[in-house]
């Protein structure tokens, strides 16, 4: 597998067209096509607003796209990676009932059936499979949605593209769903070294059974798009022989694959032709246009997308993954394009890169937001604009201008980015947004600014975070500003203070002036690093966005009174999690009170359910150091008569491999991991089948 010049770039877009297809096709997702030909004509562009939604969703086909690829980092980045490892991801990452998934229900909601295999012990790939679930659940939309990912891992590969899908397809699926999953994978694949769409059909066609239902469709849709100038008529067509009366159930993958050819064929390879079309067309339209926009985005690059409308702007490149890994939960685009193209590479052997030094917020590939958007507030109405340029950056290719007009004393310009659930995102039509924040107090916030030369005066620009306060809204707090005389450049460094317990949702950059100015500053690099220095309680000020800021897997945990969490979980284990993989070595602290439980306590570099460290009231009498990792393993444990009812402060600290536990301050087990360790991750209180409360917890930098 070679490496194309321009892959990052080309992941990214088609990152970017699946997103953007997603968010053009979920306010309509189930429509008939004559139902939305009535409301709207041809979709021709985002219809959110008349539909009173959100842009910016929740949305299975993203969280499931982006999330399942996490086995391949977390199994070694290996192209043998298989199907039982993919699975192992699944019960990691998905939170029952909850998060990525349709939950339907057995029989009903094919992903919904997989993972209820899974979680009963049937291992991947039978807990896909038809002899396991029946034709009509194995052969649903799922395995094509969710597959994207693993295309864009394997650029000119389709072969290898065609091999990972049917892995992880088998996870959840069989039979037509697989080769419809193994169709988009392969084109896609293939998307990064051949631009001809009749050429990326024939070699998707040559990696399936020729006798396969998928292989008649694409046929036959290709010979009705011969003979007919009107897609609407090959829509006809395709309802009357492959329509939803002769392929049942909740959404099934012949009817949408159908539609995915007809638009790409009449789409003429234009990006808004081709999404105008599968979106009119109906049925499950936002896992349609998803795939569409992802091929696209592939074969004809951002210039493909930047063709038409103005797509990428009302998006900003903004995503939300919603997982049992919360610290992802808040991201962009161009971040998982950086991702995915790493993992890529180390499948082709090559070594990763980290885009200026690793900086959070980069700005490095063209036109990319990463999230940031112009501040509309009232006391900066409309003097920000935000572009993507060349030419600046002391550290890359590329950095975010921020082109200023009309500053003027009390008349600031500010630019923001999201760091935790936004207040227009509180409410989620669909699939609840779970997330940590990404930002603590504790961490040191590097950003690299520098003035245009062109620049007439002098401005002061400065970092800022908004925190939630107790009535759940947005409250600043000011960061280190600085004077920018033209062509200067500042590094603003800044260790970000104790917020009382409420969560950080943004963090932005203010730009003032002492008199009416305009100009240019061009923002080369954001990021932060280091352990967090927290305490996680009950703010003084009281609001609910703090509690939101844990992601929980717990059957209950509902608070009241003076108790600060409880986790109550019915059976087996529930975690009440918090923080973000980049958490490294550090203690976790917290007053644990143990009422009728099997076992709980606290865990450390969590990654999700099924990965972590966990310090552990056992209920026969023992202390225990588990790690969570394919199944339990115990580390270490000792005899501690602990009691019900009866309050302990759990500390576990995590250096390097090096594992400490201790009790009410005194040291139990000091050991160390040797054989695959968990070298980062966040918090977790363990519940196992019972009842425990804690209060505040705090995390603190090893060693302090």
């Amino acid at each position: 597998m070679t490496i194309p010049q321009d892959y990052e770039e080309r992941v990214y877009a088609g990152v970017l067209g699946k997103i953007i297809g997603v968010y053009l096709g979920r306010p309509i997702e189930g429509w008939s096509h004559e139902r939305i030909t009535e409301q709207f004509g041809e979709l021709n562009y985002y219809v959110h607003e008349q539909r009173g939604m959100p842009l910016i969703v929740t949305d299975d086909d993203i969280s499931g796209t982006f999330t399942f690829l996490r086995s391949l980092e977390d199994y070694g980045r290996s192209r043998d990676i298989t199907p039982q490892q993919i699975g192992q991801s699944w019960l990691n990452y998905i939170i029952e009932g909850r998060t990525i998934l349709w939950w339907g229900g057995l029989g009903h909601s094919t992903e919904h059936t997989a993972y209820l295999r899974l979680t009963s012990g049937i291992p991947a790939p039978e807990s896909g499979s038809i002899a396991t679930n029946g034709t009509r659940v194995a052969e649903q939309i799922g395995a094509q949605i969710f597959i994207d990912g693993w295309a864009m891992v394997a650029p000119g590969d389709p072969e290898m593209a065609a091999d990972l899908a049917r892995r992880a397809a088998s996870v959840s699926h069989d039979g037509e769903a697989i080769h419809a999953a193994q169709v988009i994978a392969a084109m896609e694949a293939q998307a990064f070294v051949e631009p001809e769409l009749p050429k990326l059909l024939d070699c998707a066609l040559s990696l399936i059974p020729r006798e396969s239902v998928i292989a008649r469709v694409i046929h036959d849709v290709r010979e009705w798009h011969s003979q007919d100038t009107d897609w609407r008529s090959t829509r006809q067509k395709i309802a009357r022989q492959y329509g939803y009366d002769t392929y049942g159930g909740a959404c099934h993958v012949v009817p949408n694959h159908a539609l995915i050819i007809q638009a790409l064929l009449h789409g003429n390879d234009d990006f808004q032709r081709s999404l105008m079309i599968v979106n009119t067309s109906g049925w499950d339209t936002d896992c349609n246009s998803a795939n569409v926009g992802c091929l696209l985005g592939i074969k004809n690059g951002l210039a493909g997308i930047d063709a038409g409308p103005d797509f990428r702007g009302p998006v900003a490149d903004r995503m939300y993954l919603s997982s049992a890994e919360g610290g992802r939960g808040i991201t962009d685009a161009a971040t998982e394009a950086v991702r995915i193209a790493n993992l890529g590479r180390a499948l082709a052997g090559q070594e990763t890169r980290t885009p200026k030094d690793g900086a959070r917020f980069h700005f490095a590939l063209p036109g990319s937001l990463q999230g940031w958007r112009a501040e509309r507030a009232p006391q900066s109405p409309g003097r920000l604009r935000l572009e993507n340029v060349a030419g600046q950056s002391t550290m890359g290719q590329r950095n975010l201008a921020l082109h200023y007009s009309h500053v003027a004393p009390g008349a600031p310009a500010r630019a923001t980015t999201a760091t935790f659930i936004q207040p227009e995102a509180k409410e989620m039509p669909g699939y609840a947004l779970l997330a940590s924040p990404t930002l603590y107090p504790g961490q040191r916030v590097h950003a690299r600014v520098q003035a245009d030369a062109a620049n007439v005066s002098p401005v002061d620009a400065g970092l800022f975070i908004r925190i939630y306060d107790g009535s759940d809204a947005l409250t600043m707090t000011q960061g280190p500003t600085a004077t920018f005389q033209p062509a200067q450049t500042h590094d603003l460094t800044w260790v970000i203070p104790d917020t009382g317990g409420q969560p950080i949702a943004q963090i932005g950059l203010e730009i003032r002036s002492t008199q009416a100015a305009a100009g240019t500053l061009y923002f080369d690099s954001l990021g932060w690093a280091g352990e967090p220095d927290v305490t996680l309680g009950r703010p003084v000020d009281g609001g609910k966005m703090w509690r939101r800021a844990w992601v929980s897997s717990v059957d209950h945990d509902e608070s009241w009174g003076r108790t600060v969490y409880r986790a109550v979980q019915d059976h087996g284990t529930g975690l009440l999690m918090h923080g973000t993989e980049e958490w490294q070595d550090y203690r976790v602290t917290a007053p644990v009170t143990p009422h009728m439980v099997r076992a709980g306590g606290l865990a450390a570099r969590v990654q999700g359910l099924r990965r972590y460290y966990a310090l552990l009231l056992r209920s026969q009498g023992e202390l225990q150091v588990m790690k969570a990792l394919d199944g339990e393993t115990v580390l270490g444990s000792c005899p501690f008569p602990w009691q019900f009812d009866t309050t302990y402060e759990l500390a576990l600290e995590v250096i390097g491999k090096r594992i400490r536990a201790l009790v009410d301050g005194k040291l139990y087990l000091d050991l160390e991991d040797e054989e695959r360790p968990l070298l980062n991750g966040g918090i977790a209180l363990v519940a196992e089948e019972g009842h425990l409360e804690s209060g505040a917890v705090t995390v603190r930098p090893a060693g302090d």
